[in-house]
């Protein structure tokens, strides 16, 4: 399945600056609002439902012999359209 970037940041930022971002991120899925996602003249706007896949990975790029590096990421993934097939017992 071919993949679409609809939004790409990538900038230095302090820890705590990051955590903010990360705690309004929170929030939002929290309390079910949408997320905005804004850098320069880039925009998106998604709506997470209450069920989500979440993935966090922690890598290493770099030589095997030599100084790399490390990386948290942290994804979440859900259905465009989900479909309603949810298994019913009566």
């Amino acid at each position: 399945m071919p993949e679409e970037v609809l939004f790409e940041s990538e900038r230095k930022m302090d820890r705590g600056a990051v955590a903010e971002y990360l705690r309004t991120l929170a929030d939002n899925l929290d309390t079910g609002s949408d997320v905005t996602l804004r850098a320069g003249d880039q925009s998106v706007t998604l709506h997470p439902p209450s069920h989500v896949e979440f993935e966090v990975k922690a890598e290493r790029e770099g030589p095997a012999d030599g100084d790399g590096e490390l990386s948290i990421e942290v994804e979440l993934e859900w259905p465009e359209n989900p479909s309603d097939d949810a298994l019913e017992i009566e």
